[in-house]
């Protein structure tokens, strides 16, 4: 796993960036809500700090 320390400005715009549900979600009573929040909130910030690479518009899809 590698580590990274990301500017502060940035971490903060990934975190407004996620959906509203999980930044509300993760204060709220249900332990299990919580959970799922926590999950979307930082799925969201990774991907936001870690976009995936575009497709090439030159490769030919594969069929399955």
């Amino acid at each position: 796993m590698e580590r990274f320390a990301p500017n502060p400005a940035v971490m903060a715009s990934a975190i407004l960036a996620a959906p509203g549900w999980a930044r509300v979600g993760i204060t709220v009573a249900d332990e299990r809500m919580r959970e799922r929040a926590a999950q979307e909130l930082a799925r969201s910030i990774v991907e936001q700090l870690n976009p995936a690479p575009a497709d090439a518009a030159d490769q030919l899809p594969l069929a399955l």
